[in-house]
């Protein structure tokens, strides 16, 4: 059927998903449309949206701005006028007098009576047969036509054998109706429903294919998981001296949630098979030391450890944090990023190529092509939701067959856990270190900002340091942002007697460095920057942090940027200034993050509110967005799950015939 179609069409359909006839069976229509019954125009009302059955009395082109085209027509009870603003020659010649028409649309109100503006209409001869289903209304692209789509889709339905992948007993377990049952419902409903009806009498079919949807995502990643687990890994095991000596040196004892997530790590890294495992905690929960403990064990075991940061800020404090407490031990750690000079990382290159250094952290240079390891057996890749799966591909063949471990400080829903990152093991550090405190949150209009201002200076006069930060670099007159620059002046004018700094993302690197610097030692109290200070800055004495325009961030953000303070045993506050009015999303955002500091619940609302896409970040480049099912639908995910441990063990052929249907050459990155 698809082959038969020219290229071009082949290929906008492509760009809706369709590249077999079995993808048509899962184009669902957007919306449906009654065409099953005809409504007198006596009974036409301005704005029901209805089918209508006249004769056409008259056309006639009208020139008024703007050429129309206006067509009379009347049936048994009154009169229509059909308006065309866009029309053509051949449209002339279907609507000449004498012919009947059903016509589809609006009815809107006119200076002649009611009319319908660009109706949907056909040429059809006195008494014949009306529709016995709804008419679908399918997603699109320009060129493909709603009467193409709905050709193609309803010969592929009657072509459709409607092949059962799930066993007898499961749909009967969880109430599922069939396969072509579902698919035939939710293409072409019966006539009969009213708009109110429809989403309850589809609800069970659409159940079904969410159900599907989640199956094959469980399956594909149990069998990525499974692949991973068969293939062979060093196993790093030591004599444990070097960790021994390291947690000796800390200046604080681990929690236990850090004691029990370093013992399901290093029980990984004992296998011969690759780890693959995400560690989530909140802001500040300890991770980097875990991320330590691990390159440590690398090390013992006679092997490489890298570890990647997206931003060079953030690589560079993991790397001033670890080599702080690795450097007096006598461990020698790499620094590998962009801004360095060529000669630089060629020489860090050749040492790591050379097996001379173990343990190294780095940006994206870490993946570049001339970089080579002799013997890299760990990688640890931090927030890597901003990573592709291709780029923490090319880290991980960097190695022998490499264990990884992803680290997350955007805590991630359960059920997105149990979806998206069900080929993981998950670890979770849902403990803070001792001493620190909740940061209070003060939602404050900008209109206060003098107030706001007087509050800083108070906390800056008092010792202490300051965060503020805004959202662009540059004056954009659409959004009407302040920028960092202007409030930079603003500030230094207003507060002479401080220290203020000014950090973005387009400063040169060693310039974002020298600030970060002199703000970590004390030299500025207060420092403006953009969300470059996002993650991983660590600033004990920084207590009071303000968001500028707090109503345009995510809430991911503003969690992560209120934990750059209260990271001390000083009390804390994040001052939320944002301009009214507020948008209805906008005020909910804000209510969910001034109510609640734990992240998984402020993660959880947060998916409620956007979809998964901002969670899952590139990963989704190799695991396709769930279309049909819904995240919130936590029963419908568990049962998903245990279906597809019961098809692997018992039903192998089913699983293969669920997966070509669903994911055919979708999961190929699964494994990354």
């Amino acid at each position: 059927m698809l082959a038969g179609l020219a290229p071009a069409k082949r290929e906008r359909l492509e760009a809706l998903g369709i590249r077999r006839e079995s993808d048509l069976l899962l184009h669902l229509p957007l919306r449906y449309e009654d065409e099953t019954r005809i409504t007198p125009i006596a009974a036409a009302v301005p704005g029901l949206i209805a089918q209508f059955e006249a004769r056409v009395l008259e056309s006639r082109v009208e020139t008024r701005r703007r050429r129309e085209l206006v067509c009379r027509v009347a049936d048994d009870s009154g009169e229509l006028v059909l308006r065309f603003l866009n029309f053509y020659p051949s449209h002339l010649k279907a609507l000449r007098a004498g012919v009947r028409l059903r016509f589809y649309g609006e009815v809107r109100g006119g200076f002649f009576g009611y009319e319908l503006i660009h109706p949907r209409f056909r040429v059809v001869e006195e008494g014949e047969p009306l529709p016995s289903a709804l008419t679908p209304v399918y997603p699109t692209t320009t060129g493909l036509t709603q009467g193409f789509l709905r050709r193609l889709i309803g010969s592929a339905l009657e072509g459709c054998d409607g092949e059962e992948t799930l066993p007898a007993c499961v749909r009967a377990r969880h109430a599922l109706p069939s396969f072509a049952e579902s698919i035939h419902a939710l293409h072409r409903p019966p006539a009969g429903l009213s708009a109110a009806s429809i989403e309850a009498w589809l609800r069970p079919y659409r159940r079904r294919l969410a159900f599907d949807e989640l199956l094959a995502q469980q399956l594909s990643l149990r069998q990525a998981y499974a692949a991973r687990r068969a293939r062979a890994a060093p196993a790093l095991a030591g004599d444990g001296r070097l960790i021994r000596q390291f947690l000796a040196r800390l200046p604080f004892r681990l929690t236990a949630a850090q004691l029990r997530v370093w013992r399901e790590i290093e029980a990984d890294l004992a296998q011969e098979s690759p780890m693959q495992r995400l560690l989530q905690g909140d802001v500040g929960s300890g991770k980097t030391v875990i991320a330590a403990l691990a390159m440590l064990r690398a090390l013992e075991a006679g092997y490489q450890a890298a570890l990647m940061a997206p931003t060079e800020i953030l690589a560079e404090q993991h790397y001033r944090k670890l080599a702080a407490w690795l450097s007096p031990m006598g461990v020698e750690l790499a620094w590998l990023v962009g801004a360095q000079s060529k000669r630089t990382r060629q020489i860090i290159g050749d040492r790591l190529a050379r097996g001379e250094v173990s343990l190294v952290v780095g940006t994206h240079a870490l993946i570049e092509e001339e970089v080579e390891f002799a013997r890299l057996a760990l990688a640890i890749v931090d927030e890597q939701h901003r990573f592709g799966v291709r780029q923490r591909l090319a880290l991980k063949q960097k190695g022998i067959e490499t264990h990884q471990l992803a680290m997350s400080a955007t805590p991630i829903p359960r059920t997105l856990a149990m979806s998206y990152y069900a080929d993981l093991d998950v670890s979770v550090l849902d403990e803070l270190p001792p001493g620190r405190n909740p940061v209070a949150t003060k939602l404050v209009s900008a209109s206060r900002r003098d107030e706001v201002i007087a509050r800083l200076h108070a906390c800056c006069q008092a010792g202490r340091q300051a965060y503020w930060v805004c959202p662009l670099i540059e004056e954009s007159e659409a959004l009407q942002l302040k920028t960092a620059l202007e409030t930079h002046a603003l500030l230094r004018e207003k507060l002479p007697d401080l220290a203020v700094g000014l950090v973005h993302g387009r400063l040169k690197a060693e310039e974002k460095a020298a600030v970060m610097e002199a703000f970590a030692a004390g030299k500025i109290q207060l420092l403006v920057a953009t969300t470059v200070i996002e993650v991983g800055v660590d600033v004990p004495n920084a207590t009071l942090m303000v968001i500028e325009h707090a109503e345009r961030f995510g809430l991911a953000q503003l969690h992560q940027l209120r934990g750059r303070v209260g990271r001390g045993a000083a009390e804390s506050t994040c001052i939320l200034l944002y301009e009214a009015p507020l948008s209805a999303t906008a005020r909910q955002r804000l209510k969910i993050i001034y109510e609640n500091h734990d992240g998984f619940e402020i993660a959880r609302q947060d998916l409620l509110l956007r979809g998964p896409g901002e969670f899952i970040g590139s990963r989704q480049s190799g695991i396709p967005l769930l279309r049909f099912a819904d995240l919130a639908d936590e029963a419908l995910i568990e049962a998903a799950r245990e279906t597809a441990d019961e098809m692997l063990a018992q039903w192998p052929d089913s699983v293969a015939r669920h997966l070509e249907r669903w994911l055919a050459g979708r999961e190929a990155l699964l494994g990354a």
